[in-house]
């Protein structure tokens, strides 16, 4: 296997305009997945070429891969994208600009410290669209910032773009100790709403807490009967805004619980559930259900996602907002970690350490 070498140590070349490139090694560790199958079935290591940047890419040397959830669905070949086998799985990480591509300079130089979006990055290199990486904040270490984009851009959007919380209104976030849930327990606190957390056992309920929640809904303690547990909360008037990666049962007790006028984000479906939408129990309560699918608006509208991004670092530099990581796990342990995640066995984030260095 290829040493890792990190961008402090290795030389740099220059045009007679700028730093354009760090010097790389040709070939460098990755994971494949080679067959579809559970994580840590499927998952084999391997030494590939280190790509070349394309026209508007960045060749990122990756510090840290945070795990999602759609790497064990990758893994599993149930996710919407399917990459011909073999591929590398990762899709979020925290990396250093090591060459620039052409027609994608301005936005970002060599040596800069990013954070970033593409399926494909848990190696020690990879090549990343210029318009999807984005500077990492500086208060948050390697770990910290792997974790940053794809849960808190879903939670910021859902919260902000799609149901325009307001200060004051009540917000049920399911699966709120994981890590889409405690991103969007902590920009609910943020924004001033009262964050109430469903979890799924009393083991998680303190990240939940840790996280914003005001109030912390066992389902097993509670019979699985959410809404009238967030009724009871609310004086019966209900939530305002639901926060849904879960789908299944919780989208019909957020059904039921439903404020006036209140909205539903429909995130995914980590239960395996795709729930029916009622159009006629929207209409007698008044209620709306809102799709969000955050890989659009990278796709069709970026510039949102940079405004979203200087949001999360305005909250990341008050103190407001911090990355709740788990767990950091050496790079040949990731399939593991892509399996706990897998198995409903984490809270908050797990992630994996590339780089020797700069990870705490």
């Amino acid at each position: 296997m290829t040493e890792q070498i990190s961008t402090e140590q290795i030389s740099t070349e220059q045009t007679s305009t700028e730093q354009t490139r760090i010097a790389v090694p040709g070939a460098m560790r990755a994971w494949h997945v080679v067959r579809h199958g559970e994580p840590a079935d499927v998952l084999e290591p391997a030494e590939v070429p280190v790509p070349a940047p394309g026209p508007g890419e960045v060749l990122l040397a990756v510090r840290a891969v945070a795990v999602n959830f759609p790497d064990a669905l990758l893994a599993r070949g149930q996710y919407q994208v399917r990459p011909e086998l073999p591929f590398v799985p990762g899709i979020e990480l925290c990396g250093d600009v090591v060459a620039v591509g052409d027609d994608a300079g301005g936005r970002l130089a060599v040596g800069d410290r990013v954070v970033g979006s593409k399926i494909g990055v848990l190696s020690q290199y990879a090549t990343v669209p210029a318009d999807a990486v984005r500077p990492a904040p500086p208060e948050l270490d390697d770990a910290q910032a792997a974790a940053l984009t794809i849960a808190y851009q879903t939670a910021w959007f859902g919260l902000h773009r799609r149901a325009a919380l307001q200060a004051g209104e009540t917000l049920l976030v399911h699966a709120a100790a994981g890590g889409v849930g405690t991103a969007a327990c902590q920009l609910g606190a943020a924004a001033g709403a009262r964050v109430v957390g469903v979890v799924g056992s009393e083991a998680k309920a303190d990240a939940a807490r840790a996280a914003g929640a005001a109030h912390v809904l066992v389902r097993d303690a509670d019979g699985g009967n959410v809404a009238a547990a967030v009724k009871e909360l609310t004086g019966g008037a209900g939530a305002d805004v639901v926060f849904d990666p879960v789908g299944g049962s919780s989208f019909e007790q957020s059904t039921r619980c439903i404020a006036f006028e209140g909205r539903i984000v429909v995130v995914g479906f980590a239960s395996g559930e795709i729930p029916p939408v009622r159009a006629n129990h929207a209409l007698v309560k008044n209620y709306s259900v809102l799709g969000l699918h955050w890989a659009l608006y990278q796709q069709r509208r970026p510039e949102l996602v940079d405004a979203a991004h200087a949001d999360l670092t305005r909250l990341v530099a008050s103190g407001a907002l911090r990355p709740l990581v788990e767990d950091v796990v050496a790079f040949d342990d990731a399939p593991r970690a892509v399996q706990r995640l897998a198995d409903g066995r984490t809270t908050g984030r797990l992630v994996v350490r590339v780089a020797d260095e700069g990870v705490s």
